[in-house]
């Protein structure tokens, strides 16, 4: 069997994926960069278990299966160079608010067998009724962009990941690859660059928001050296301090950086004094009203002064949040950090509907390249379907029983954009040829039940 392209397959897809599978393509190589709009059509098409063998029977690919499964680890080789050029796709189709909202998060992908290039055993963060604190499998740091919809409100567009490997599991790397040790701060870090390198020229303000596992210094420092601000948790006995004291006039040195007093965040939440209510819109784009503490302090890992919110919840608990910009508002701080949960979502996406770490391979660069074209079929999906009504992605009439107000998922979606390329198929033929009423409506109901 010939190789084919996609619309021997598909028939001519749309323009605007045309378009995007074009662009993204020439990031690879030009013996090779044919295959990616085939790769990502039988990834969208693909059903039961993911597997890579799956993508490619969806595109009737299975001739030269040996060809594509080698094309996944040049994807994952070229994964930065893709990821850049995915960036600014999406910086120039989607509206961008008054400053940048960049998610970062790590999740494992559970794998099978002794001989997966770069897993090892991980703490579990979803353990389970099951109970099992450890994963077998790869831990994936990734960063995302996260913006506000008008109608869905947070939405995480993943962007680009990297693969922690613990230091034990490298050697056997770094003697066929040259792979280095890196911790998960320090991958991290080299994402924020990436991005930061991309996001200057706009002139727009960058805010990272995070889990406060990664609000150590290490990271701390070079992300605020690239003038970043940044938004997580503090550890509840963090060594906050006070602000530093006015320098005397005539007294030798320079002003002191921190405060003279430590500052306890469980002193400060339990004193029922100083407590006030502010509405925000926070999970799921409701407007809620919040009972809050604000003050500023000084901490030794950021370096200077930061904004600190706590927040009461019900049954006498509390939350605490930092932000390096001292002049930001508590609702400032509180909504960016509920928009981290997009990329909680994404997780939970690429797993439960790409598929993420079901498909068989074990070479890394390969699970690199699969992994990466999970994340950005879940990117583009949402770019495909961001400009587009709630009615036009997901027709609840057929269930009566559903809330016809409730959002679309990213299945819904991602089913809208499959309906789509198999109306858009359908209906060139229809053009081309007479065909009577009964067979367009059986071509219609067929391509809902394809979808």
């Amino acid at each position: 069997m010939a190789d084919q392209t996609f619309s021997d397959v598909f028939g001519r897809p749309p323009e605007d994926w045309k378009q995007w599978n074009a662009w993204l393509q020439l990031g690879l190589h030009g013996r090779s960069r044919w295959r990616l709009p085939l790769v990502l059509t039988g990834l969208l098409m693909a059903r039961g278990r993911r597997t890579v063998s799956s993508w490619l029977r969806a595109a009737r690919l299975q001739a030269n299966y040996a060809d594509y499964y080698y094309f996944n680890g040049s994807v994952g080789r070229k994964s930065t160079v893709l990821a850049t050029r995915l960036f600014l796709l999406l910086l120039k189709h989607l509206p961008l608010p008054e400053r940048i909202v960049l998610a970062l998060d790590d999740s494992p992908t559970a794998r099978y067998g002794p001989k997966v290039e770069g897993a090892g055993l991980h703490h579990n963060p979803t353990s389970g009724p099951d109970d099992h604190k450890f994963v077998y499998g790869h831990i994936w740091v990734t960063l995302a962009l996260v913006l506000r919809h008008p109608l869905w409100h947070a939405i995480g567009l993943p962007l680009l990941s990297r693969l922690y490997v613990k230091a034990k599991d490298v050697p056997p790397l770094a003697k066929r690859y040259g792979w280095q040790f890196q911790t998960k701060l320090e991958l991290a870090v080299d994402l924020l660059q990436w991005a930061v390198k991309l996001l200057l020229p706009l002139g727009k303000p960058i805010w990272l928001v995070m889990d406060g596992a990664y609000a150590y210094r290490p990271l701390l420092k070079p992300v605020l050296a690239l003038g970043v601000t940044v938004v997580s948790r503090p550890r509840k006995d963090a060594g906050l301090r006070t602000l530093p004291p006015p320098k005397r006039s005539g007294k030798p040195g320079r002003r002191r950086k921190y405060g003279l007093e430590s500052i306890s965040l469980a002193k400060r939440a339990a004193h029922p004094r100083g407590w006030q209510t502010l509405e925000a819109v926070l999970y799921g784009g409701k407007l809620v009203t919040k009972m809050y503490k604000t003050f500023l302090a000084t901490w030794p890992v950021t370096g200077g002064v930061i904004r600190v919110v706590l927040v009461r919840e019900s049954q006498g608990r509390w939350d605490a949040f930092f932000c390096t910009d001292p002049t930001a508002t508590a609702r400032q701080i509180l909504e960016c950090y509920s928009d981290r949960s997009a990329i909680e979502q994404v997780f939970h996406d690429i797993k439960e509907i790409w598929g993420a770490g079901q498909q068989q391979v074990r070479n890394v660069w390969r699970n690199i390249g699969c992994f990466h074209l999970n994340l950005w079929m879940h990117t583009l999906v949402e770019l495909w379907a961001w400009h587009r009504p709630a009615e036009g992605i997901c027709n609840r009439s057929e269930s009566p029983w559903d809330d016809s107000s409730r959002r679309p998922s990213h299945a819904d979606r991602r089913k809208a954009l499959r309906q789509a390329l198999f109306q858009h198929g359908f209906s060139r033929a229809l053009r081309k040829h007479k065909i009577p009423e009964e067979i367009k409506n059986l071509l219609k109901y067929l391509t809902q039940l394809a979808a």
